[in-house]
């Protein structure tokens, strides 16, 4: 192992730079893994816009990444009583919780309580230096065993298929029920597979253009926004009672309020995508046909759970996968990720 790696840094908003930096060393429970794949992420893009100052990053310069898979070179104190050892295929994901405020120990690490404060809770890629390097240090709570069935390029997108199905326990799917999907990125496409997973008897993904043409490709009936109220035809495909569950995943103040709109007498949205501006919602109907609307947050334990899905093919990471670049080429991958005309679902980048 050489004692130098290539990681991309962003050295203040879309200035972007692929430097010769020292390979980190781990340290108490934490390992060191040699990067195989990341995944460029709708959060990455934002962050290297500048979208999110002082909060992600805390400040620039940053190295991002916070979806990927690799294997272990390096074990810091305390990983190997820990069960780890040099050579394991692993899958990373961000959150590196305190472990000890109650929302950890009730396991809902997502919503640390000590979020972000120095030592106690880091969330890689965010407010805590990424993957998008040759090498990456994690703490072993938050690296899971990689089957070797799964590819390093499929093992970078468990992170975003663990989103997908936090988000659609979130919605409390019941078997039987009809699940709408408003957003057909990649994470509205993997709550689709999370719904079905869920027991959903029916999937329908509202979204425009290419990518609602991979959904339907992928099994769901789909919706275009485009072609006229996506409400109405929801409401139409039900019979006019509307959706049990809907899970919002665009992140968009139109998409939000077209999925309150599509939900049944008492039915639930839960909420993953994150608009950049406030949202005004219509509250009678919320009071008077009691509907719920519920945010998730990254993902609580389903990186383990998800895992036999993807492997057995009824979470289609592999499908999604449309590109690959090298480390080097990191810019162009990122231009092409925000190209809506290029066809890009999931951009794999291999340092």
């Amino acid at each position: 192992m050489n004692e130098t790696m290539q990681a991309l840094v962003v050295q203040q908003p879309n200035v972007l730079e692929i430097q010769e930096k020292p390979v980190p060393l781990p340290g108490p429970n934490e390992v060191l893994a040699r990067v195989r794949s990341t995944s460029i992420c709708g959060t990455d893009a934002h962050l290297i816009n500048g979208d999110y100052p002082g909060f992600w990053p805390p400040a620039f310069p940053f190295t991002p990444g916070h979806e990927w898979a690799g294997d272990i070179v390096q074990l810091g104190p305390g990983a190997e009583e820990l069960g780890w050892k040099v050579g394991d295929r692993v899958a990373g994901t961000s959150h590196n919780a305190c472990g000890v405020c109650q929302k950890c120990v009730e396991g809902r690490y997502n919503l640390c309580e000590n979020y972000g404060k120095p030592g106690l809770h880091a969330q890689y890629g965010h407010n805590h230096q990424g993957a998008d390097a040759t090498y990456a240090v994690h703490n072993v709570k938050c690296i899971f065993r990689l089957p070797d069935s799964i590819s390093y390029d499929e093992g970078a997108i468990i992170d975003p298929a663990s989103i997908a199905l936090h988000v659609a326990r979130r919605g409390n799917i019941n078997p039987g029920d009809t699940v709408a999907i408003t957003g057909a990125g990649a994470i509205g496409m993997l709550a689709a597979d999370a719904a079905r997973i869920c027991g959903a008897a029916r999937v329908v993904v509202v979204g425009r253009g290419y990518r609602l043409k991979k959904a339907g490709a992928l099994g769901s009936e789909i919706v275009d926004s485009e072609a006229g109220d996506p409400v109405a035809e929801v409401r139409e495909l039900t019979g006019g009672r509307g959706a049990d569950v809907v899970l919002e995943c665009a992140g968009v103040p139109q998409t939000l309020t077209w999925a309150m709109a599509m939900l049944r007498k008492g039915g639930r949205c839960a909420m993953v995508g994150i608009p950049t501006e406030d949202v005004m919602l219509a509250c009678k109907s919320l009071v008077l046909d009691e509907l719920e609307l519920v945010g998730s947050r990254a993902s609580a334990g389903e990186m383990r759970r998800v895992m036999p899905f993807v492997a057995d093919g009824r979470m289609q990471v592999g499908e999604l996968i449309t590109h690959r670049f090298p480390l080097v080429e990191y810019e162009k991958a990122l231009a092409t990720f925000n190209d809506r005309g290029s066809g890009a679902m999931k951009i794999i980048v291999n340092p």
